[in-house]
């Protein structure tokens, strides 16, 4: 192909000026938004993490939060797992720790990320590396306090463990462990269980996974007066009447004005990803995280922050690309995608808050790449072949 042909001659040069741009973001956008979680005295400054304290001080005070804060969305066990970090600090000294378990987050999630790329030379390496560090999601994530950058390495970890269908306890327990730290938001994390349940060997994981999460919301409902089944009620009422995101199916419905069908949608989404995923539990582990994410992304709320979820397509894409030529050109179409969704990555958050047509631009943009990368994805896993498929072939 004559695109193949122009990137084989030029890629050096590309991949020297790709890493120059994502320097350059990664230095000023991570320089900005750890001063901004740090030392911003303003409202903007870690907002979410200080709407977290005051969530996990008011819990364990036995405080009805989900009467009392719009922004009780959370279920009980994420306050249990949170309060190692926020229940025990005043705010500022919890903003520092929090930087402080942010930095070994990121090197965690640049390392997850260029061992599972495929890359090759020093160059590519470098380049994946700067993938998570310059994006957008990132930068927002870090300045606001958010979760997903302390969530997605443990995430990864424990799927990648499990992917190697070991019977061994305790490689089960760890990756179960890690599972379960990346729970804090179900939002993100839940509709990775599928994978959890259907990748390895053996059910004892996710049994693992539902039996400590079943503990953890135990011990945290027990500071409240309220018994379990309200506490749900409640956090569901509250967690399906949220606003201002973009790019997700609780926004799509809104504009539809069926905002009363958002749980069942997603609950609905979760079911079709799950039936999916164990249809083809066999195929390529980094196309079904990608598949995967992108639902995630989709299926419910999330604003601009939980955007670091396309970073696993991202691989996914990058490991095609790395693949021997293909005769139908998926090589080049990853490739192409790639480079199309790392421009994408690389575009201000900002534009969101500009008035139109400047944040549908973002938003519609980013939902058309996602999409595009959720399509060729799909169609990827059902021309792979399976593991028993290759063998039968063989023999």
């Amino acid at each position: 192909m004559a695109l193949r042909s122009w990137w084989l001659a030029h890629r050096t040069s590309l991949l020297r000026l790709a890493i120059v741009l994502m320097a350059l973001a990664a230095i000023f956008r991570l320089g900005y938004e750890f001063s901004r979680l740090l030392w911003e005295p303003g409202r903007t400054g870690a907002i979410d993490l200080r709407h977290l304290h005051e969530l996990v001080e008011g819990w364990f005070a036995g405080r009805p939060i989900y009467r009392d804060l719009s922004n009780a969305v959370y279920p009980p066990a994420s306050y249990v797992i949170l309060w190692p970090f926020l229940g025990w600090l005043q705010v500022t000294p919890a903003r520092w720790l929090w930087a402080a378990t942010t930095v070994p987050a990121l090197g965690w999630l640049v390392y997850l990320t260029v061992r599972e790329s495929r890359a090759a030379t020093f160059l590519e390496r470098a380049c994946v590396a700067l993938l998570p560090l310059s994006m957008y999601a990132t930068a927002v994530t870090i300045g606001n306090g958010q979760l997903i950058v302390q969530l997605l390495p443990p995430l990864l970890a424990g799927l990648l463990l499990l992917h190697r269908r070991r019977r061994d306890w305790r490689v089960n327990v760890v990756a179960a462990a890690l599972f379960l730290a990346a729970l804090v938001k179900p939002s993100v994390s839940a509709p990775f269980f599928w994978i959890a349940l259907f990748v390895s060997c053996t059910v004892r994981p996710a049994l693992l996974i539902a039996l400590g999460y079943l503990a953890l919301t135990l011990f945290s409902a027990s500071f409240q007066e309220d018994g379990l089944g309200t506490l749900f009620r409640d956090c569901l009422a509250r967690s399906s009447d949220v606003r201002g995101g973009y790019a997700n199916l609780h926004e799509w419905l809104a504009t539809l004005g069926l905002e009363q069908a958002n749980l069942p949608a997603s609950l609905l989404a979760l079911a079709a990803l799950g039936i999916w995923t164990y249809r083809h539990r066999h195929r390529d582990l980094w196309l079904l995280l990608g598949v995967t994410a992108l639902v995630a992304r989709f299926f419910m709320y999330h604003r601009v922050y939980d955007d670091l979820l396309i970073l696993l397509p991202m691989i996914a894409l990058f490991r095609i690309a790395k693949s021997a030529q293909s005769d139908d050109g998926s090589d080049v179409v990853a490739g192409a995608l790639l480079v199309i969704t790392s421009m994408a990555a690389l575009a201000p958050a900002r534009l969101l808050l500009f008035p139109p047509p400047w944040g549908w631009l973002f938003a519609t943009g980013q939902t058309i790449v996602w999409t595009g990368i959720l399509i060729f994805l799909v169609v990827q896993v059902r021309r792979e072949q399976s593991p028993a498929a290759e063998m039968q072939q063989a023999s």
